[in-house]
């Protein structure tokens, strides 16, 4: 792509990073629709050292507090080739970069980044160390090194470190502006209410780096309300400002002034400037510092644990699940109105929600909200995921409880006055850019796989185990799925800070408080999302239980998770048999029965032997839909079936069939004899999903291997075999890519789709080592 500025020249061929994933950028590490109630705040000493982290997830580096308008940082790079000014294009590119991965990340400290940029020839490390203290969130450090990829070659390196502030308060240059560069360490003094009075101080290290103090140089900037999240478009504007005469100048000359003269920040500011940002230019190895501080001092180093194998390995992808955490805050489009032809015939009692919908057709944007989530993949999924983020609050949560909990709170409080919350969090312009048109808008009557009440259940069971009790019916909240799906180890005590919400009285606290829009959450799944029965004279000893996703297309069921995995044809009268595991509630005695009951009666196929959808044949009449794969399992995927069910039998001979589903690497999505395995869009036709292993192996684990039965002894085989399984690939992919992937090939073993994908693969190593 082009870029051009001021005489519309080009100016030469730099590559310029600003962030993971697609489109183009520099790499940058750096009428409304009603909201829900908050459920429940965390104290302030719980959360004070979560205030500062790295909540861009979509910048390679990028800091923020968890405030809706605030400071936020950001780092970018680019290469000066050394050649002359030609007719080439300046490039933005935001793909290609080797790997980038937090070795080690723990979000209360701080962290340590690898960065690896061949194309730059500049290998990148960026170190975060946080310190807590005061009423404002503490202080941080940020050390950033670089040094070249292949020495043989030269690196000739600009990084620019720019900060903007959003909403209330003010940023101003404090040290002497000079309009030929700075050579002393640049200070920016500010104050917001939220932060109150601070500092940012940006600093080469003389005594390491004294034969390269070059000069830095800046530019202040003012940008609209909203806006600073676009910062590398104004940074970028201003060099090319500056680079076009001078390019045009030297046009016809023989010999063009250095790169590094022509694309350089211009070293001015304007009044009331809210975003700023300091340019350094490097040749070879280089480090520089940039220090926020609001009361207390920041420690000087920070060590860094450099360890071996598959220890380093799971510490890498822990710690990029914990980086990938972010802080959303802004509006989401909400169309209450839209429903497919084969929802429109839904026949059930809405409560007046369907007139409320048919009042608001069309979308239309909703009033602000705040999100603190992980993220599925920094480069390609920078958002929160409802499906995915159950599975993330599993492993967090064995580290840090009381993070878990943060997030898990920040979701509850989406839950709306109804009870639904929608299936993607795509909160403001920011997080809207990433995100194409058609998937920004979200719909009241879709549903997703209810995988927060994985995430509360495990609390319960870490509260349990830590309190010698309560029982699950003190507790009153056990009301997700049977058999609960938590990390394989038993806890023994988190390895770190955060634990306060362990406690007999806190925890019973926090319990309390989400409750009620949980219970409001359930009761919207079992209200909207409800299936046929009688129309179609099925027999079922429950003539209430039974479900199907709302939201489907002719190829897709994207609102249950496996977007295209083989269904029927779409129908009012359909029934999805993953959607009715989901909907077990152990709590809730009298249901549980009635689905566990209506699985057998209405999805299980004699002479398949196994699970199936129900779908409406051409002769308008109901008919088993069975396709062997992840949706035939879930009964015992969420261990709703007895030990000694004589279903559980010929559900282990498909798991472990190398015709169907067993590989070397995983259990595949879809059997390997399938007409449609590894055709079409293959998303969920074959390729080994580490979540869905995850829910295999946990059943087996904590179910079928651990209870006695007739199949006890051949589920532990299952269990052994299978983990070793998909731990020595994914680590097997990573020590051959550099990467964890979204899925892996079901006939090689090859990472997959997105990447690096450290969010529910991160369930890899869920089981402490």
């Amino acid at each position: 792509m082009c870029l051009q500025g001021g005489s519309e020249q080009p100016l030469g061929t730099y590559r310029i990073s600003h962030s993971p994933g697609y489109g183009h950028g520099f790499t940058c590490c750096g009428c409304c629709y009603s909201p829900s109630i908050t459920a429940f705040s965390l104290p302030d000493n719980v959360t004070e050292d979560l205030h500062w982290g790295s909540y861009r997830p979509g910048l390679y580096f990028g800091l923020r507090p968890r405030l809706p308008q605030s400071l936020m940082t950001g780092l970018m790079w680019f290469r000066h080739t050394g050649l002359p000014v030609t007719d080439e294009c300046v490039i933005y590119h935001c793909d290609g970069l080797d790997s980038y991965t937090w070795t080690i990340f723990d979000p209360r400290q701080g962290g340590v980044q690898v960065i690896k940029d061949s194309p730059n020839n500049v290998e990148l490390t960026t170190e975060l160390i946080k310190v807590a203290s005061g009423q404002h969130g503490g202080s941080w450090a940020a050390r950033v090194k670089g040094k070249p990829v292949d020495p043989a070659y030269p690196s000739r390196i600009s990084t620019i470190f720019y900060l903007g502030l959003e909403g209330l308060g003010g940023i101003d240059l404090i040290t002497d502006e000079d309009e030929n560069g700075i050579d002393e360490p640049i200070e920016f003094s500010g104050t917001t209410p939220d932060l109150d009075d601070f500092t940012i101080r940006i600093a080469l290290i003389p005594e390491v780096f004294a034969d390269r103090l070059g000069k830095s140089h800046f530019v202040g900037l003012r940008v609209r309300p909203g806006q600073v999240w676009t910062a590398k478009e104004f940074i970028m504007q201003s060099l090319l400002k500056r680079a076009a005469p001078i390019a045009e100048q030297y046009r016809q000359a023989e010999r063009a002034p250095d790169p590094s003269f022509i694309l350089q920040l211009p070293d001015e500011t304007v009044t009331a400037s809210n975003l700023f940002a300091v340019q350094k230019f490097f040749e070879g190895e280089f480090e520089f510092d940039v220090f926020f501080e609001t009361r207390f001092p920041i420690p000087e180093s920070f060590a860094v644990s450099d360890r071996e194998g598959l220890e380093s390995f799971s510490k890498a992808i822990t710690s990029n699940l914990l980086g990938g955490i972010g802080y959303f805050y802004g509006t989401s489009i909400v169309d209450q109105g839209f429903a497919y032809e084969w929802d429109q015939e839904d026949e059930y009692d809405y409560d007046g929600e369907d007139e409320s919908r048919e009042d608001q057709k069309g979308a239309r944007l909703t009033e602000p909200r705040a999100l603190l989530t992980a993220t599925p993949s920094r480069s390609f999924f920078p958002r929160g995921f409802y499906w995915d983020e159950g599975f993330h609050l599993l492993h967090i949560g064995e580290w840090d409880n009381d993070l878990s909990l943060e997030i898990l709170k920040d979701w509850i409080n989406l839950i709306d006055e109804n009870g639904w919350v929608a299936r993607e969090q795509i909160l403001g312009e920011e997080a809207r850019s990433r995100v194409p048109p058609e998937f920004q808008t979200q719909v009241p009557s879709f549903a997703n796989p209810p995988t927060l009440t994985m995430a509360v259940t495990a609390f319960i069971d870490r509260l349990k185990a830590r309190n010698d009790g309560p029982s699950a019916a003190d507790l009153g909240m056990d009301y997700a799925m049977s058999g609960a799906q938590i990390p394989l180890s038993d806890f023994t005590g988190s390895p770190q800070a955060g634990d306060a919400y362990l406690s007999h009285s806190q925890g019973l606290d926090f319990l309390r408080s989400i409750y009620a829009p949980l219970k409001r959450h359930y009761d919207w799944f079992r209200r909207t999302q409800r299936g046929q029965i009688k129309q179609y004279g099925r027999r079922a000893r429950s003539r209430t239980e039974a479900y199907r996703w709302r939201g489907r297309s002719e190829t897709h069921i994207l609102t249950s998770g496996m977007d295209d995995y083989p269904r029927g044809a779409p129908h009012a009268g359909e029934l999805h048999l993953d959607l009715i595991s989901w909907m077990d509630a152990e709590s809730y005695k009298e249901i549980e029965k009635a689905i566990i009951d209506n699985i057998d009666d209405l999805h299980w196929d004699e002479d398949a032997e196994m699970y199936c959808d129900v779908g409406i044949n051409s002769d308008d009449e109901s008919e088993h839909v069975c396709h062997k794969g992840y949706v035939s399992l879930f009964p015992f995927m969420l261990s709703l079936l007895p030990p000694d069910s004589p279903h559980l039998g010929p559900i282990l001979d498909l798991l472990h069939d190398p015709n169907h589903l067993w590989s070397s690497y995983g259990i595949r999505s879809l059997s390997a004899s399938h007409p449609e395995f590894g055709q079409g869009e293959n998303y969920w036709k074959g390729p080994i999903w580490i979540q869905m292993n995850y829910m295999v192996l946990s059943s087996l684990y904590k179910t079928y291997a651990a209870v006695e039965g007739p199949y006890q002894e051949r589920a532990m085989q299952i269990y052994e075999e299978l983990r070793k399984n998909i731990v020595d690939n994914v680590y097997k992919e990573y020590q051959r890519t550099g990467y964890v992937w979204e899925q892996y090939d079901p006939l090689t073993g090859e990472g997959r789709r997105s990447h690096p994908f450290t969010g529910w693969t991160s369930l890899l190593i869920a089981e402490k080592y």
